[in-house]
């Protein structure tokens, strides 16, 4: 009887302390936060990026593939956000973002010619569209996905210079998708948002030199970014 008495008693606490996590009885930050038409914030992160390429058949087995190095880099931005109902809200995120990738071109024995530093900021622009699920308690998390665009502002694609002369060429814009998730956090003061998303860029950011036979770049075809970027808003 003691046995069932303890039992009983331990199914009745947890059940109260279960009530207490999930149900409306706890105290709700924020709790007017969402139901405003737009909302204002900011964001630091942490990005890391890479290149993709697709290279010339013809060509594949003529010259080695590029190797690349990646760096972790740094975000800074601004978010708006507008509400479109209880669940889905459209976010613009311009911000600025510094990264930089080694490029190793394997088919060359001396540095100055192997090795290429692409070092790169960019005005990042996304119109994103999230989507969230029920707020629970001070919880919300959603998933998130748009287009965006992006101003190199260290591109060198006017540059009379190529790889022969040490320089490795891209393009001053490029366009992306991406994809992500995050949890909103609402605490006392501030709404408080971790997130990762992918990023894809979908155009080709390769400046060809001008040596059609190029060691460098004659076999690609296709340069394209793609990254991750953590960050954390503060609203």
């Amino acid at each position: 009887m003691k046995k069932l008495l303890f039992v009983l008693a331990a199914l009745l606490l947890s059940q109260h302390a279960e009530a207490q996590l999930f149900s409306k009885e706890r105290l709700a930050n924020l709790e007017t936060f969402d139901n405003r038409f737009l909302t204002w914030g900011y964001f630091l992160g942490f990005n890391n990026y890479d290149f993709n390429f697709d290279y010339i058949e013809e060509k594949e087995n003529e010259q080695t593939d590029v190797n690349v190095e990646s760096q972790s880099g740094f975000n800074v931005g601004l978010v708006g956000d507008m509400r479109i109902n209880k669940y889905i809200n459209l976010r613009l995120e311009p911000g600025l973002y510094f990264t930089q990738r080694n490029l190793m071109f394997t088919n060359f024995e001396d540095d100055k010619d192997r090795l290429r530093d692409v070092k790169s900021t960019y005005i990042h622009i996304p119109l994103l569209l999230k989507i969230s699920t029920k707020r629970l308690n001070n919880i919300k998390p959603f998933i998130v996905g748009g287009i965006s665009t992006s101003i190199n502002l260290s591109s060198n694609e006017n540059n009379p210079d190529d790889n022969k002369q040490g320089e490795f060429r891209t393009t001053n814009n490029t366009s992306y998708y991406e994809l992500g998730l995050g949890v909103d956090f609402y605490l006392y003061y501030f709404k408080f948002t971790p997130s990762i998303r992918g990023v894809f860029a979908t155009s080709d950011e390769l400046v060809q030199d001008a040596d059609p036979n190029s060691p460098w770049t004659s076999n690609i075809s296709k340069m394209s970014s793609r990254g991750v970027f953590v960050n954390f808003t503060f609203q």
